[in-house]
């Protein structure tokens, strides 16, 4: 059995989110209605962007948000993400950090969602 993946973050106004990951990822949505938006990053994975209010089931207060995490080749290419996304208004949650498995950093889409971009020390 082969399967599509997808993640799906719930957002308080999808044109909001549309164009903050349209202008971050430089995708355009292959979905894009009045209420859920979809875009397939370039690893395959769909990324969808669904109205809160319009979850079935309902999502409940208080619910978490999750992260979405974008691996690059190289430790000067997690800066070099840093600083573009920053520019596009990603607001930065953890500046590029050296941790135990290589670099990272962490910003905050509208909504609240983490994107980490990270690269992993070559071993």
């Amino acid at each position: 059995m082969h399967y599509s993946t997808s993640l799906m973050f719930y957002v308080a106004d999808v044109r909001t989110s549309r164009n903050f990951y349209a202008e971050l990822l430089g995708l355009t949505p292959v979905e894009d209605g009045p209420g859920f938006a979809l875009f397939v990053l370039p690893s395959g994975l769909a990324l969808g962007l669904w109205t809160r209010e319009a979850v079935v089931p309902a999502v409940g207060a208080g619910s978490a948000t999750g992260e979405l995490g974008f691996k690059v080749a190289s430790m000067p290419a997690v800066d070099e993400l840093y600083d573009r996304w920053r520019m596009q208004g990603a607001e930065a949650l953890l500046p590029p950090t050296n941790l135990p498995f290589g670099r990272s950093f962490v910003v905050r889409d509208p909504d609240g969602n983490r994107l980490r971009g990270y690269a992993v020390h070559p071993d």
